[in-house]
């Protein structure tokens, strides 16, 4: 499994190299964001680890001009913030997963390899399902070609909702992604949340797409029935 790793800090990158070289990975290193997305950009990799603070270009300028070329590598981001938003960003980009510093040599493989299991299908630019459109790069939602405002908040949950068309998706695995991994306030805040964004994405079009299931969680239908 050949790894790329773009990382600015030179000897814990060499250090997380070795490690991953005695796991049977084989591991390029660079420290420059530039040099990152040209090597990237060649699809020789099965998983890219990509930090965000890089020289000459950061990491989600690296994710975002990837993803923009058509190249599905599965990427994991390496962050030294743990705002909710940065990891949002990173996964509005494009990215696969992330990991906070300072990190668990044991997790980052097991995150390595996840991705490599589950194979990099190409995917769309633009997620649709049914009429509703949603661009993450752009932070743009449409149904029925017309633009619907959403607040931060209101993107995340859709965007989820839409990386998992036609599955039941709990409120801890909502929570999880949308929220934050450690949140411990009050899980009823994610049905708050599915009733603004029906107001936004429903309500106006007649349609029930976000669908509850009882006892089970969220649903989001390509053609829910008109209300």
């Amino acid at each position: 499994m050949r790894v790329l790793m773009v990382e600015d800090e030179v000897r814990p990158a060499e250090t997380v190299a070795r490690g991953l070289t005695a796991e049977g990975f084989v591991v390029d290193i660079v420290h420059d964001g530039a040099e990152g997305l040209a090597l990237a950009e060649t699809g020789d990799f099965d998983v890219i680890v990509l930090d965000i603070m890089l020289p000459s270009m950061h990491g989600y300028e690296v994710c975002r001009r990837l993803r923009a070329a058509g190249v599905w590598t599965p990427v994991l981001m390496l962050t030294a913030k743990d705002g909710e938003y940065d990891r949002a960003d990173a996964l509005d980009l494009g990215a696969d997963d992330y990991l906070t510093k300072p990190f668990s040599f044991v997790v980052l493989v097991a995150r390595l390899r996840a991705p490599v299991r589950r194979g990099a299908p190409e995917r769309p630019t633009v997620l649709t399902v049914g009429d509703l459109a949603l661009d993450p790069a752009a932070h743009h939602v449409r149904r029925a070609d017309v633009a619907i405002d959403l607040t931060p908040r209101e993107f995340g949950l859709l965007h989820f909702l839409m990386r998992h068309p036609g599955e039941v998706v709990s409120k801890l695995q909502i929570l999880q992604s949308v929220w934050d991994a450690n949140y411990e306030g009050d899980e009823n805040v994610v049905e708050v949340y599915v009733g603004y964004l029906r107001r936004k994405v429903d309500l106006p079009f007649e349609r029930q797409s976000i669908q509850t299931v009882r006892g089970a969680g969220y649903r989001l239908a390509a053609d829910g029935p008109r209300s």
